[in-house]
């Protein structure tokens, strides 16, 4: 997704005016105009209904732009801790990306490598935890985890992103209408999960502890578009971060939000 198309679409949204985005942005009009459909285009939905000077959402349209706030939020994080290699001209960055987040931070990289294009990113893609241990241990510079880390490596941390769990289940599982599902309704539900290496799952590991049941799980996965393909065969239910769930085929899949207490 075209991070430059994103951000134009969610000024426009946010100041509820095609001209005042263009103004805010020192573009024209027309740009602005020319990169929302490109939006549009990628999406492969229409995001805005235009009546004259109102703008509304869609549905789609609403989901692109809560999510594009927090993609767009994430990046400026991002960017704001790179600052801290400035001195770093030319070399190399060693970089640990869990396999959930990689896509949603491939914006923040490519805004990396246009301002820095004498580095060379090594991206290590591993689970949290163990990307814990590579910076701890220096094979890493800089990693992204699930928090909070383990306490015993002494690492030094700054959140950059928050994102609540969602419960994703074959169409028909949760009763209609619901939106939000608390933690202890889980006790019933079978569960499929990340394998037990991925600080994810430590962290929900620790909820289930905390709410105090074991829970029951019907498989384990190192992949999240698996665990999708099983909830939507009605294997079990699966829990995701909520930036995953604009990707799912909503025909086949429905998603409630874990709250009491929010993951």
């Amino acid at each position: 997704m075209d991070i430059r198309s994103l951000r134009y679409f969610v000024e426009t949204v946010r100041l509820n005016s095609f001209t005042q985005a263009a103004e805010a942005l020192h573009v024209t009009q027309s740009t602005i105009s020319k990169m929302v459909r490109q939006l549009e285009d990628e999406v492969g939905a229409q995001l805005l209904i235009r009546d004259g000077r109102k703008l509304s959402l869609t549905d789609t349209g609403r989901i692109v732009y809560a999510h594009g706030q927090d993609m767009l939020a994430s990046m400026r994080q991002l960017n704001r801790e790179v600052r801290d290699t400035q001195a770093l001209r030319r070399g190399t960055l060693a970089v640990g990306i869990p396999p959930m987040i990689n896509l949603l931070l491939t914006p923040a990289l490519k805004a990396f490598r246009e301002r820095h294009p004498d580095i060379t990113m090594l991206l290590q893609e591993n689970t949290g935890p163990a990307i814990e241990r590579m910076v701890a241990a220096g094979e890493l510079e800089i990693g992204l985890t699930v928090l909070p880390f383990e306490p015993t490596l002494q690492l030094v941390a700054r959140e950059i992103a928050s994102y609540p769990i969602w419960a994703v289940a074959a169409a028909g599982t949760f009763q209609s209408g619901r939106t939000e599902l608390p933690v202890k309704a889980l006790r019933e539900l079978p569960l499929v999960l990340l394998k037990d290496d991925f600080a994810l799952t430590r962290t929900l590991r620790r909820t289930f502890g905390e709410a105090g049941f074991e829970p029951r799980i019907a498989a384990q996965s190192g992949q999240w578009d698996w665990l999708v393909a099983m909830a939507s065969a009605g294997l079990g239910v699966a829990l995701l971060p909520e930036p995953f769930i604009g990707r799912l085929a909503t025909e086949r899949l429905e998603a409630v939000r874990i709250v009491e207490p929010e993951i």
